[in-house]
């Protein structure tokens, strides 16, 4: 077999192979591109009134306690804490996906919203469907995937345009034609 056919039947099977994560992949990185536009990815980030912060650690979980739509009992229902100095504002992060966005200068809430740019991320690398796994089970083969149709890809391009080089070279391949036919006219 050789070489250009083998090409050609390595990338449309890779790229059989690879079609769902990659179609996973390309949807979610969409998502991820305009998460900052878009208030149902991430929400909104508010300004708040301090540029340095008046509230301690404590008075934030007191705070999330306070309210029960929240549903906060101690630290471990807290995900992570995203202080923001300069927009005067602390993202507070919910196991449940939700965000509270609290003013560091008065410790008002300023906005609640749920989340969900981190389950986007979460399919984007895979880890979502069985953890490593998939992700490096099938995700990460199917990047090596992609990237062979990416040279393969470029080599079908290219060809074309050597096959058309060398046949208009001096010296090249020329294409063989039949002499033109004569036809007797019949008077």
């Amino acid at each position: 077999m050789n070489f250009n056919k083998t090409t050609r039947k390595v990338h449309y099977w890779i790229g059989i192979g690879i079609l769902v994560p990659m179609l996973v992949v390309a949807m979610t990185g969409m998502l991820l591109q305009v998460k900052k536009q878009s208030a149902w990815v991430q929400p909104e980030e508010f300004s708040g009134t301090g540029t340095e912060p008046a509230i301690q650690l404590e008075e934030i979980l007191d705070l999330m306690r306070a309210h029960p739509q929240f549903d906060v009992a101690s630290w471990a229902d807290i995900d992570r804490l995203d202080v923001r100095p300069g927009k005067g504002v602390v993202k507070v992060r919910l196991h449940n996906d939700w965000e509270v966005q609290i003013d560091l200068g008065t410790g008002e809430v300023l906005h609640t919203a749920y989340r969900r740019s981190d389950l986007i991320e979460s399919l984007h690398d895979g880890s979502w469907f069985a953890g490593d796994w998939t992700k490096l089970g099938v995700f990460l083969p199917s990047g090596v995937g992609l990237f062979v149709l990416l040279v393969t890809g470029v080599w079908l391009f290219v060809l074309p345009f050597r096959s058309r080089r060398r046949k208009n070279k001096p010296g090249g391949r020329t294409p063989v034609r039949p002499p033109p036919v004569r036809t007797r006219r019949r008077s």
